[in-house]
């Protein structure tokens, strides 16, 4: 019959393997990711069975004494082997990495010297092992890998905007108190791999959380610079078509709609260059940004052409579109240009049953009236005029 240690490990066992399984299966992981996971836990797999190996092989006189010690030194060697692969999956470049490698170096060659030595395990006469003063040792390096296991979790999971600790704090507590009692009871509890196995399940999804935090992050910064013009500031020409989708299914009924387009944007290109254009572009949106703040949604929609959309009375619409004539005027740019935009603007209040397209239609023949009297001054030249 099989032992109930035995059957307990052999369910890990297969844990492990049907885990190993989800992850294959998995196609958001790097397959070198993957591999790190793999190694874990086929060390896993690999130490529990050194120590099962080692349960039944003591007292066993019939077997070499040399086969019990090795066996016991595989275990010391690859259980800590296996919590510092763990902490290598992280990838995270900090300097006790190479000190984590160093422990484990040490550790393996301080187990194969034991081996010889009696430093770890005694066997006496009947075949049965003790372990000796050097164990202690062993037992304070397994322990600052399983700190350096929490530690490298909490670093990789610091740049998301969930950090998740108190669940990673909750899996190293398990896995050290599974340990704990093992090594309190000596041979009366086997609960060290018991404990891996579920503390790897554990970390594995936690893991894939820090793994989908990452992405959503990614996700949010690629949609930023998508809502975001790239020379402005500004929202882009995405954004404004997102925010007129949503106007489409309702207008508020105090939107007021800005349509603004740079004069003599060519002319300024034209004499001074395409850096003095920048220039020009990026100071109508500095203008319109400080008229209009943070409560209107501003946007660039074209080369030289803007978009705002606010919720404004008439007395402030008019207010603004005044501010942003003032406002625009000061400016100058550091090739001598000046600035001057044509503003059209259209109110949801004037025109309760117009769409959002026709409010746009309605600002921007406004925007146009404004532009032509700009160019039938003296002084500007109509050949830069478009409409």
């Amino acid at each position: 019959m099989i032992s109930y240690y035995s059957a307990v490990l052999l369910l890990c066992w297969l844990a492990l393997i049907i885990l190993s399984l989800l992850i294959w299966e998995n196609d958001r992981m790097a397959r070198s990711d993957k591999q790190l996971l793999y190694l874990t836990y086929a060390l896993i797999i690999l130490a529990s069975l050194a120590e099962w190996g080692g349960v039944q092989l003591d007292g066993k006189t019939h077997i070499p004494v040399w086969v019990l010690i090795a066996v016991k030194c595989a275990d010391y060697i690859l259980t800590p082997l296996a919590g510092g692969a763990l902490s290598l999956q992280m990838r995270l470049r900090i300097p006790w990495r190479w000190a984590l490698i160093g422990i484990l170096t040490f550790n393996t060659l301080y187990q194969l010297v034991s081996a010889f030595t009696g430093w770890m395990i005694t066997v006496d006469e009947a075949h049965h092992y003790t372990h000796s003063l050097g164990y202690i040792l062993y037992i304070l390096l397994c322990l600052f890998i399983i700190a350096l296991v929490c530690l490298s979790f909490v670093l990789y999971g610091q740049p998301f905007r969930k950090h998740n600790r108190k669940s990673l704090y909750a899996i190293i507590a398990f896995i050290a108190i599974g340990v704990g009692i093992q090594e309190g009871m000596q041979d009366h509890f086997r609960t060290t791999y018991l404990t891996l196995t579920m503390g790897a399940a554990l970390m594995f999804i936690h893991y894939m959380e820090f793994t989908f935090l990452k992405l959503d992050d990614q996700v949010a910064v690629q949609q930023l610079q998508l809502d975001t013009d790239a020379l402005t500031g500004l929202s882009s020409r995405h954004a404004y078509s997102a925010g007129l989708n949503v106007l489409s299914a309702m207008i508020p009924d105090d939107l007021a709609v800005f349509i603004i387009d740079i004069n003599g944007l060519k002319e300024v290109n034209d004499k001074h260059g395409h850096e003095a254009g920048d220039e020009l572009i990026c100071g109508a949106a500095k203008c319109i940004r400080s008229v209009f703040g943070d409560e209107a949604h501003c946007y660039r929609t074209g080369g030289d052409e803007f978009a705002v959309l606010a919720n404004l009375s008439r007395a402030e619409a008019e207010d603004r579109a005044a501010r942003l004539k003032s406002e625009t005027a000061r400016w100058h740019g550091e090739a001598g240009q000046s600035l001057s935009m044509a503003i059209g603007y259209a109110l949801a209040s004037d025109n309760p049953d117009y769409t959002i397209q026709k409010l746009l239609r309605e600002a921007d023949m406004a925007m146009y009236a404004s532009k032509a009297e700009y160019y039938s001054q003296d002084g500007h030249n109509r050949r830069y005029y478009r409409r």
